[in-house]
């Protein structure tokens, strides 16, 4: 696991302001989740042209449509799953792989699933440069989840979907919860659905902004019209 402070670190100084400020100073007390937000730098998950902005309070554009999420997200979001070191987690759009680094730092072992084959490698990459190896990748689908590797005792959506993705919740363990922000195109209500006895609950948590889930249990890839079809009046 990469140690932060086994050498000078420059941006230590922010990483502490970010939490103070940004984490625990919103509202977020699990200590687990402040301690890996503090551990894990988030530069190393951004090209280096935008490096100077890791600590700022919003979500960062990373191309390809895509953007790492505000701090102060990663940490709510982290929170709510309740993650523990016995748990196995499941993450859908693993991007630049900085909230995945989060959760294995608390996790036991977590599978994160990306769509765009670049942002997986990455991911990949920015991974294995922080000695970071309790995590397996996958370019597919998210919306259908890993079946594989289920049931999973968390589960987490980074990505607005239309409606919570029925494939995740058949996936979810029992005891398990999952968090995903559900609504429209551009905004969309953080839910924690939970599987207790058997039976699927869902509670409202906060109002967000994130990207697309596009995927057969998502948004739909948005087509032009076909080129092969001549229109007339």
């Amino acid at each position: 696991m990469f140690n932060p402070f086994r050498k000078a670190d420059p941006t230590l100084t922010k990483r502490r302001r970010m939490i103070e400020e940004q984490i625990r100073g919103r509202g977020v007390r699990d200590e687990a989740v402040l301690t890996a937000m503090m551990e894990i730098p988030r530069e190393e998950f951004l090209p280096a042209h935008l490096q100077l902005e890791a600590y700022e309070d919003r979500a960062i554009g990373i191309g390809l449509g895509q953007t790492i999420s505000q701090p102060y997200i990663v940490g709510y979001m982290t929170e709510q799953l309740s993650v523990s070191s016995r748990h196995t987690v499941l993450e859908i759009g693993t991007g630049t792989g900085y909230q995945t680094a989060i959760l294995a730092r608390i996790a036991r072992q977590v599978y994160s699933v990306e769509r765009i084959a670049e942002l997986h490698e990455r991911a990949a990459r920015a991974l294995a440069r922080l000695g970071i190896h309790n995590v397996s990748l996958l370019v597919g689908d998210g919306s259908f989840g890993w079946p594989e590797h289920a049931p999973y005792d968390r589960i987490i959506v980074t990505a607005g979907a239309p409606h919570v993705p029925q494939p995740l919740v058949d996936q979810l363990a029992e005891g398990g919860l999952m968090v995903v922000p559900v609504g429209g195109e551009s905004e969309q209500t953080l839910v924690r659905v939970s599987r207790i006895g058997g039976r699927v609950a869902e509670q409202a948590l906060l109002g967000c902004r994130f990207v697309k889930l596009i995927g057969e249990e998502g948004w739909q890839v948005e087509r032009g019209p076909d080129p092969s079809v001549i229109n007339s009046d």
